[in-house]
């Protein structure tokens, strides 16, 4: 099912078309709309009144306007979903808004939130404009952009063999967007601006306030998924260029000596190095950890026929079989660059020659 027809499907629910059956009614009797209250409960003088339990009691401070049975809308409430990371709904507010909240440092939120709009738009085929915003911030650095759609036309078709049409709906929407100072928060509010129908009946610009607050919801949702979407594309596409990443080069450490230089946060290789450790054929011995060693005896791992078969024997790195130690460091300023130095028993950095002749191997191991 594509975004397209999930939406007309939401929006085919918001507004009915032309159908022997009404989905916004209740159907059956609707006598007790008919009856009128009952008198108060006389007491005689002479006796003393009832208790009243006034916890039960329906005050009079009611919509006597209001629809009532068959003209009473019983669809459930349109809710907005907040199904986007770090989206957020306005609890007190009747209008179609959302807010979301920054979630990738490196992109900015309002950009972001402004072409997840375009693209739900365009994922119709409707065009759009960008408009003068009718929103009003109290704050002069609060900004404010909008834009308006063209006409997303729905028809309902009916008939078999020939089909013809039964009705077309047509709907304008309108899209505010503000941003706080700091920027990373932005609001989107939809609202609804143009309304055409037409069916056997005639046309009508005229809609209700609960189809319309319906329309405005449904589009609203639609574009939180869309913003939703486009993360996920995002972090598809991070993870990618993370695949495709060296993670392992060959460097130096402070002190010039031959190192390792890894994409990762000094605490989370430190957690990770056993993993390393047990598949390359290191035995931990010891560690400092507020210094960041680990003392470990290398053995070359003796492969077996399964593992030989199967393709899961690990690279054999070509050192001798001895006490080693790997001091961990952090890269300078960089939180996700630490430096790995291998030293011998005798704490002397291993050789560049070493390094180099064993870095294919490693580089592998220390990407996991």
């Amino acid at each position: 099912m594509n975004r397209r027809f999930f939406y007309f499907t939401l929006l085919s629910l918001s507004i009915s078309a032309c159908s022997s059956v009404s989905k916004k009614h209740a159907s059956g009797g609707f006598e007790y709309a008919e009856k009128q209250e009952s008198k108060p409960f006389v007491v005689p003088k002479n006796l003393d009144d009832a208790k009243e339990h006034k916890k039960f009691m329906v005050n009079n401070k009611i919509n006597h306007n209001g629809p009532v049975g068959k003209n009473m809308d019983i669809r459930a409430p349109s809710l907005v979903l907040p199904l986007a990371a770090s989206s957020r709904v306005v609890v007190e507010s009747e209008d179609a808004i959302i807010w979301f909240d920054k979630v990738i440092e490196d992109e900015s939120l309002l950009t972001f939130i402004e072409q997840s709009v375009k693209d739900e738009i365009m994922s119709a085929d409707v065009d759009y404009k960008k408009v003068q915003s009718q929103e009003k911030p109290t704050n002069s650095n609060v900004k404010v952009s909008a834009y308006e759609s063209d006409w997303f036309n729905k028809q309902i078709e009916s008939g078999w063999l020939f089909t013809e049409i039964e009705s077309i709906t047509s709907l304008r929407f309108r899209y505010e967007l503000m941003t706080k100072p700091h920027g990373r928060s932005v609001s989107l509010k939809v609202s609804l601006i143009d309304f055409m129908k037409t069916d056997k009946e005639g046309g009508s610009k005229t809609i209700g306030s609960i189809d319309k607050h319906r329309a405005e919801i449904a589009m609203l949702n639609g574009v939180v998924a869309q913003v939703d979407y486009n993360y996920r594309l995002l972090q598809q596409e991070n993870r990618l260029l993370r695949a495709d990443q060296k993670l392992v080069t060959l460097g130096k450490n402070k002190q010039s000596d031959p190192a390792y230089i890894v994409e990762m946060s000094l605490d989370n290789l430190w957690d990770n190095m056993p993993i390393f450790f047990e598949k390359y054929g290191f035995d931990i011995n010891d560690l400092n950890e507020s210094k960041k060693i680990y003392y470990v005896d290398f053995t070359k791992p003796e492969s077996s026929l399964w593992e030989s078969i199967w393709g899961d024997e690990a690279p054999v790195i070509e050192i001798e079989e001895a006490e080693y130690q790997f001091s961990l460091k952090k890269m300078g300023d960089k939180n996700e660059q630490t430096v790995i130095t291998i030293h011998n028993a005798k704490g002397k950095p291993l050789s560049l020659e070493v390094i180099q002749r064993i870095f294919p191997v490693i580089k592998v191991g220390l990407s996991f």
